[in-house]
């Protein structure tokens, strides 16, 4: 059965940190590219931060460089999304997912079901 669990969100005031993990099971994770997206009521989905399969390259959305960073443990099945200088902004429910592109037309995907961050004082 296929699992992914995001946990580590919760209130934080601005300047805070936070480290979110997404912890998979029931796949062959280590042949997963992992994203995670956020997400505010109303507003469209944004991809946050991105890792491939080898952890050899990263991708952050432009309002996160320097702040996020994205980092994997395949020995764990997880990966975490370590949060800096967070700011209101960056409230969002935040989920995890997983994919394979086995080719061109062909990719499996996985979803969790999210972890609230809310950046408030």
């Amino acid at each position: 059965q296929v699992q992914i669990v995001e946990s580590g969100g919760g209130l934080v005031q601005p300047g805070g940190s936070l480290r979110l993990s997404c912890a998979a099971s029931g796949f062959t994770f280590s042949r997963f590219a992992i994203n995670w997206y956020r997400q505010v009521p109303g507003k469209e989905r944004e991809l946050v931060a991105s890792i491939d399969s080898t952890a050899s390259s990263t991708i952050y959305a432009d309002s996160v460089k320097g702040r996020f960073t994205i980092s994997r443990d395949d020995a764990k099945s997880t990966v975490y999304l370590q949060m800096t200088s967070l700011k209101p902004e960056d409230t969002a429910m935040y989920s995890c997912n997983a994919k394979f592109v086995q080719s061109s037309y062909r990719a499996t995907s996985y979803w969790g079901q999210g972890t609230q961050v809310t950046v408030s004082s």
